[in-house]
């Protein structure tokens, strides 16, 4: 039986969907991607007039309308209480789309504003609804994009690590599919030299290299001090993941685009990964951010995020193996832009406020719609 047939004694009443496009503040690329703007899509779901839920997920105007067209007919009506319920409707209703990809975003935002919106009307913050086990999360600094130049890169981690007191950061490297290999390093060489030798540097190719090149690429990675390696190879080669991380000293990180807990499985089981990777807007949701990190947990491996900060900050409080939370630099502008009750990065943790309910945030409609394109 689906959510939407049972009898609810609290129904779902209306679920709103707007999709925006901010653009970035430069343009920016990784090893495998270039972009200059940053696509949103938000889900508002409300119950009992007034109460509402926000969830919201990084992609395209078409996940809002899979949305629209597929996913609010079936759940108007239902018990909003009964997540996992309307969780296993949804996944069940994209059979034959296709889980990952567009139809795991669509269904991640929905979820995430379901699970909001519970949170709201029991008066309780998201992480106290789902049983936290810390206060505050580690977060790290990400971006370094391979189209800024020197000065913008240095300018960009010295605020993080000397400004923000954040001793932990990220550049991209892969450029151009792995074809500009000796740029890559002395950009490394640049980010070691400006975040000194006390803070974490990571790195992420965005799965740029070969597997072999790859490899190489570790040993003089370990030389700067490097102890992260995000998608060395493309994230669907798990033979290639597991090659690189038997061969280099970095930790191997993986799973940030996964769009089902069978994906997210194998990465573990196969030994693919040091860290396994979440992203919470694109894997199904809170509902199975948490499922996941229970399969890794399982296996004695450490969770990360991707993007998304601010629904990571509260997440993030209630898996016991996290290590830390990305403090996206594109995805922190556009929720700083966006919402109200953005939280502070400032020492390299994040607190969330216990007495705000839900996750934290309300939407600012007013400095929203001029970035609305549907």
């Amino acid at each position: 039986m689906t959510a939407a047939r049972r009898t609810a004694l609290l129904p779902l009443e209306q679920l709103e969907v707007s999709s925006y496009s901010v653009p970035t503040d430069g343009p920016e690329a990784d090893g495998t991607l270039a972009w200059e703007a940053t696509p949103v899509v938000v889900v508002e779901a409300r119950a009992q007039g007034s109460v509402h839920g926000t969830g919201w997920t990084y992609g395209p105007a078409a996940v809002g309308t899979l949305i629209t067209q597929d996913l609010a007919p079936l759940l108007l009506g239902s018990e909003v209480l009964d997540i996992p319920a309307a969780h296993d409707s949804m996944s069940r209703a994209v059979r034959d789309y296709g889980r990952p990809g567009l139809t795991s975003a669509a269904i991640s935002a929905v979820d995430l504003a379901l699970w909001d919106l519970k949170a709201r009307l029991l008066g309780l913050p998201l992480a106290r609804l789902l049983g936290a086990v810390r206060d505050e999360v580690p977060v790290y600094g990400s971006g370094g994009f391979t189209t800024y130049h020197d000065t913008h890169l240095a300018s960009q981690l010295a605020g993080w690590v000397h400004g923000q007191g954040i001793e932990r950061v990220k550049i991209r490297i892969g450029e151009a599919w792995g074809r500009a290999a000796v740029r890559d390093l002395d950009r490394v060489r640049l980010a070691r030299e400006v975040i000194g030798l006390q803070a974490d540097l990571y790195v992420d190719a965005s799965g740029g290299y070969t597997r072999k090149q790859a490899v190489r690429i570790g040993r003089p990675l370990a030389e700067h001090g490097v102890g992260w390696f995000e998608e060395p190879v493309p994230g669907e080669d798990l033979a290639g993941l597991r090659v690189v991380r038997d061969a280099v000293v970095q930790d191997v990180a993986s799973g940030g685009r996964g769009g089902d807990l069978a994906a997210f499985a194998r990465l573990v089981t196969e030994g693919a990964v040091d860290c396994l990777v979440l992203d919470a807007t694109r894997c199904g949701g809170v509902t199975d951010f948490v499922r996941a990190a229970g399969v890794a947990q399982a296996h004695g491996l450490e969770v990360s995020t991707r993007g998304a900060p601010h629904v990571h900050a509260q997440l993030g409080t209630v898996v016991p193996n996290l290590r830390h939370v990305e403090w996206f630099h594109d995805h922190v502008r556009v929720e700083s832009m966006f919402f109200d009750g953005v939280l502070d990065p400032r020492g390299g943790v994040v607190r969330i406020d216990r007495s705000a309910p839900g996750h934290g945030l309300t939407l600012r409609h007013e400095e929203a719609e001029p970035y609305r394109v549907a």
